[in-house]
């Protein structure tokens, strides 16, 4: 095993003991690498940073830079699921900043390479989660978020909530228990769908959930105990 391959398999490693700032420092020296593997988890490290800070300049400019890993991850192998993922995911917090207008410009880029990364690795259940993200948020889209969206395009995006809960549903079978989220998502989509009972067990699940390892984790928690209550 190289010393780069070695740097990589630390660097998982830190993800997973949510060892953030260590990962993104040991691999920010692999930077010059030409390596997608590197970008695309300097990618995804950007965005846990800038998840994490609390402050403003910081945030913003972890999110930019999280954007440019991913790109670079994408020119260097675009036969690679996760430099697909993480582009999508990119463009996705980075619309942010830039506005709803931005965000509705860049939905069918993001789908695509949501799509790209289920067709290049059919088993990864976190592209298909995030996929049936998109369809959820389109399926959920305000009347005034529409009204922008049908000036900009001819087909402005559209999708359904049984879309995305078939999204959802997959991901689970793919790999049951592996995100709360998803737990959240499948919640919410029932209960769009006034499926009461279903929308509570899975409601169940993501504050029951344990340990939360991740922002994304305690936010699901949050929202999952909050949505319990009005039923």
């Amino acid at each position: 095993m190289s010393e780069l391959e070695l740097d990589i398999k630390t660097a998982d490693e830190l993800f997973d003991n949510n060892k953030t700032q260590e990962l993104y420092d040991l691999l920010l020296k692999r930077k010059d690498s030409q390596n997608a593997e590197v970008e695309w988890r300097l990618a995804r490290a950007c965005r846990v940073l800038a998840e994490k800070s609390e402050d403003t300049d910081t945030k913003k400019n972890m999110t930019y830079e999280a954007l440019e890993h991913a790109k670079l991850a994408l020119s260097i192998d675009d036969k690679n699921f996760a430099c697909h993922k993480w582009y999508a995911i990119a463009l996705s917090i980075v619309g942010d900043y830039e506005g709803t207008k931005a965000k509705l410009q860049n939905a069918y880029i993001m789908k695509e390479h949501f799509e790209k990364a289920i067709e290049l690795n059919t088993t990864d259940p976190t592209s298909r989660h995030l996929l049936g993200l998109w369809c959820f948020t389109f399926a959920d889209m305000p009347w005034y978020t529409r009204k922008l969206a049908s000036a900009i395009f001819a087909s402005p995006p559209s999708s359904t909530y049984d879309e995305a809960l078939g999204h959802f549903q997959k991901a689970e079978e793919l790999e049951p228990n592996f995100f709360s989220k998803n737990h959240l998502l499948l919640g919410k989509t029932f209960l769009r769908q006034k499926k009461y009972e279903e929308a509570k067990l899975w409601l169940d699940k993501a504050v029951n959930k344990n340990p939360c390892k991740t922002v994304d984790d305690d936010i699901a928690k949050k929202e999952a105990e909050e949505l319990l209550k009005s039923l």
